[in-house]
């Protein structure tokens, strides 16, 4: 219940005066997960549970393709930044009319 609550509290606001989502409503448990928060996370023991072994290395394999990804990601961004400003520069160069 105190998650649905989370849903209607105001977003922080930033230096800016913007909320840092935009103004959409989310609660804490809506972020992306980190990798170190599916590594460290435990279940409790039930009688006819899971493998605890098992779930710990799925936990891992999950967290090491989320690493993967989020630098894939960084980097994608690097170079969808990098080809920007090539573009930028060459537009400027090669526009007739505007120096």
């Amino acid at each position: 219940m105190r998650n649905l609550l989370n849903l209607f509290r105001p977003a922080r606001q930033t230096v800016s005066g913007r909320p840092p989502n935009g103004g959409w409503y989310r609660s804490e448990a809506c972020r992306p997960l980190s990798v170190g928060q599916v590594r460290d996370r435990h279940f409790r023991t039930v009688r006819h549970g899971l493998d605890p072994v098992e779930v710990h290395a799925f936990l891992y394999r999950v967290a090491g393709d989320l690493a993967i990804v989020r630098r894939e990601l960084a980097r994608t961004a690097e170079e969808n930044d990098r080809i920007k400003r090539a573009l930028r520069s060459w537009q400027s160069r090669f526009t007739p009319g505007v120096r």
